[in-house]
């Protein structure tokens, strides 16, 4: 009996023991939303193989420049494939937020042209955030090199790290991302690649992240492919329509002479504004609640002033302005067209020979021009392209 007993207890810990040997062999689940998904080899952000206008200007004016004349990329930070390859898993890793539920992809959305389709964006804890997310396209053409509506961010690498430590945005401390960005064994391989060793700081996030960020240019709209096959950007455009052709004239052409004088301000051919700075578009007569500019730059003539996105794949990234009260293009061009108020700081291109605010008095006809030419500036390659998507 006692023999009996002995046996059936041994059998029950080798059981025991067995399974527990089972479950030693199971290596431990990732969450799927965090197993990384890149190339053995690094995607291209190197090569952006830029059209003739990106690299020659042709425009007449201030502020005219080929858009590689206003690259922002510091000498100290020239952007890698490896680098901008650690910079998209930093930027899509919801680990740098402090309840592992937001990333920069989720107020910059790829889909919407790097932007986000909410008027404000949600944070980590379901808070919104102050003003509408800007999109990231051509942030390396904006040779000014300031960042945010508020351009409180005096380069991109400065810019990159506050979203994380902003306290409705992604709640954490620089100490935290580094931190958390070190606990996860698919970093240090990474920052390896990048930087030549694995060592991990806030100096090198920023890096990384900008690198990924001024990789996101737009070469490859139907206006690009047009614009090829030209010699001045005011000629018809071959693959255009007669309306999309009429709205880039319009686009183009200053308002003495019939046009809307939208290049002014959305300047270059890479359609930012790189000289002239933050403008004051007649939102309001005045302004109160948000000062733009002259909340981080103390000087009376930025009161009222934000800076000024590029219109590449404009079309995406509704809503408008840097509160997002315009939810269509339409809005935007009836704004242009009828509604700027004389605020004292108004940008002196929306001004008349009077020193009123402009009146387009565009037909209807006219209106819908605009808005087909701003759809050609949209961008499908970023929009598709995998390097630029999540790669969790």
């Amino acid at each position: 009996m006692q023999n009996e007993r002995f046996g059936f207890i041994g059998a029950l810990l080798l059981l025991i023991t067995c399974t527990s040997c089972q479950k030693d062999e199971i290596p431990p689940q990732t969450p799927p939303e965090f197993e990384l998904n890149l190339p053995e080899d690094p995607y291209d952000y190197i090569t952006l193989n830029l059209p003739d206008h990106l690299v020659t200007n042709v425009l007449l004016g201030p502020g005219q420049k080929a858009a590689v004349d206003n690259d922002n990329t510091p000498t100290t930070n020239p952007t890698t494939n490896e680098g901008a390859t650690l910079g998209r898993v930093l930027f899509y890793d919801k680990k740098l937020s402090a309840n592992g539920t937001i990333s920069c992809a989720s107020c910059h959305k790829q889909e919407h042209g790097f932007s986000d389709n909410e008027v404000f964006s949600f944070g980590f804890e379901g808070g919104k955030t102050r003003r509408h997310s800007m999109s990231l396209i051509n942030a390396k053409w904006y040779g000014r090199g300031r960042f945010f509506w508020d351009e409180r961010a005096a380069t991109l690498e400065d810019q990159v790290l506050m979203p994380l430590q902003d306290p409705v945005e992604m709640g954490m401390t620089l100490e935290e991302v580094v931190y958390s960005v070190g606990a996860q064994s698919y970093y240090p391989p990474l920052f390896e690649d990048a930087f030549g060793t694995a060592e991990i700081n806030s100096e090198r996030i920023a890096s990384a992240l900008a690198q990924f960020v001024r990789s996101i240019v737009s070469t490859n709209s139907k206006y690009d492919e047009g614009r090829q096959q030209v010699n001045l950007p005011t000629n018809d455009f071959p693959n255009f329509s007669e309306s999309e052709n009429n709205g880039k004239r319009l686009f183009f052409l200053p308002v003495n002479l019939g046009g809307g004088g939208c290049i002014g301000c959305h300047s270059t051919e890479a359609f930012i504004n790189p000289d002239n700075g933050p403008t004051n578009n007649g939102l309001d007569a005045e302004s109160t609640t948000d000062l733009g500019v002259y909340e981080a730059i103390n000087n009376p003539a930025f009161l009222g002033t934000f800076k000024v996105p590029s219109l590449k794949s404009v079309a995406l990234t509704a809503p408008y302005m840097h509160d997002g009260r315009f939810s269509t293009l339409e809005e935007v061009i009836e704004h242009y067209n009828s509604g700027i108020q004389d605020h004292p700081n108004l940008g002196a291109a929306l001004r008349d020979d009077n020193e009123q605010p402009i009146q387009l008095n565009l037909t209807e006809q006219e209106k819908t021009d605009l808005v087909n030419f701003l759809h050609t500036l949209t961008d499908e390659d970023i929009t598709n392209d995998i390097k630029f998507s999540n790669p969790f």
